[in-house]
């Protein structure tokens, strides 16, 4: 609910900024979008707050039309752009290469890829990001968001005209268009022709491309109501694969972070395409199989502890708990609430690596690359929720490279390297 002050502000105020001007009071539409992770009516409060003048958010959203900018002369991208096709399918389906497994010989004509392969854990081989589908997907899934966004809070028409060229570029056209599966991502060249792992090529990005969408939806120009309907159907496709798929009922069942952006993606694209019950479902399954399982009693992840990117690692489960949990919230399961028999909980995950996101600890567990900022999402997340220390922790958080964004899209992202 808005206070009495915040409504009639989107009646009477818009920025003075040509770059940053909210569109005329005709053009205002006052429904909060359809948001299956961000609240919605939190962004349309933040428009509001805009209005007024508020220069927190102005702060905010100068970094935002930065980024959305920089998409501007960029893409669209498709899917049948590869040089080659996988090792099995066509060129609509999606290709990615597994980015911490080596090859041990040198590359011949005989032996193109240098096989076999080893896995080194942490370390990015190169060649994921060339000949595959890998860096074009990461910049859909990076672009849309940002122009979609940065649309909603300046109604720059360019913002969505170009992140609707993205998507139907990618999804729709059926010229260019991605088949709704992850048969063949995350392939290690000379053992097979995907693996289910690959599944996480999407889930660590793809629900805020959904988030997008809906914000899209609001009535953005360019975007049509065939358009939506033709999203609405991917996600149907794609979520049909995901739960009925041998790759998707494999990563649904792994025991790390795998899992639980499963559980995240499921049931995000669930709630997207009308389908509350397996959204609901898969939030209660999600409180014994991921927080009682793969959150110790302290706050750690003892799996993600043994990686060599350990702090990475725990802020990008965190990122998909947290995201998670703000699904949950509309379909009224509260996984912030939730504890374990042991007492293992979302609270203490956070709270667990707050010494080291405030810079008052050093993080004494494995880390090839520490980004301290990596955490400053999850922060704000938990402060929202309600946690007392992440609240006092927030002052002390460090500011990610293209700035605190999160008044204009409250939900998580992983903020430093995502290689998965």
């Amino acid at each position: 609910m808005f206070s009495s002050f915040i409504l009639p502000a989107l009646l009477a105020f818009s920025l003075t900024s040509p770059t940053l001007a909210l569109p005329k009071v005709d053009a205002l539409q006052l429904a909060p979008p359809k948001t299956v992770v961000i609240d919605g009516s939190r962004m349309l409060e933040a428009r509001a707050r805009l209005a007024l003048g508020d220069k927190k958010l102005r702060k905010a959203l100068g970094a935002l039309t930065k980024e959305a900018d920089s998409w501007l002369g960029k893409g669209p991208w498709t899917v049948v752009d590869k040089p080659n096709p996988p090792p099995e399918g066509g060129v609509h389906d999606y290709l990615s290469q597994a980015p911490y497994w080596w090859p041990t010989e040198n590359k011949t004509d005989d032996n193109p890829f240098g096989c076999p392969y080893v896995q080194r854990d942490g370390v990015r081989n190169p060649d994921v990001d060339t000949a595959t589908d890998r860096p074009d997907i990461g910049a859909v899934c990076n672009s849309v968001p940002s122009l979609s966004f940065a649309w909603y809070y300046t109604r720059n028409p360019a913002y969505a005209k170009h992140a609707a060229d993205i998507l139907r570029t990618w999804f729709l056209d059926p010229r260019t268009k991605m088949n709704p599966n992850l048969q063949h991502g995350q392939v290690i060249p000379c053992q097979n022709t995907g693996r289910a792992i690959g599944i996480i090529d999407f889930s660590q990005m793809y629900t805020s491309v959904v988030d997008a969408v809906a914000v899209l939806n609001t009535g953005a120009p360019g975007w049509t109501k065939e358009d939506a309907d033709g999203m609405v159907q991917w996600n149907k496709e794609f979520l049909s694969w995901l739960v009925d798929s041998d790759f998707g009922k494999t990563e649904a069942a792994a025991k790390n972070n795998h899992g639980t952006f499963s559980d995240m993606q499921v049931a995000a694209l669930a709630l997207a395409v009308g389908n509350e019950t397996l959204a609901k479902q898969t939030l209660l399954d999600s409180r014994h199989l991921r927080i009682d399982t793969q959150i110790a009693a302290n706050g750690s992840q003892p799996q993600e502890l043994v990686r060599t990117r350990s702090f990475h690692y725990h802020t990008f489960d965190l990122v998909a708990y947290t995201r998670l949990a703000s699904i949950g919230k509309k379909v009224g399961v509260d996984l912030w609430k939730y504890k374990g028999p042991d007492g293992q909980s979302l609270m203490k995950a956070v709270e667990f690596i707050l010494p080291a996101a405030t810079g008052e600890e050093e993080w004494p567990y494995p880390e090839l690359e520490f980004y301290r900022y990596a955490a400053s999402d999850i922060v704000h997340a938990a402060a929202d929720a309600g946690n007392k220390k992440a609240k006092k922790a927030v002052k002390k958080l460090e500011v990610p490279p293209k700035g605190d964004l999160w008044e204009l899209r409250p939900a998580a992202e992983q903020l430093d390297s995502i290689a998965g």
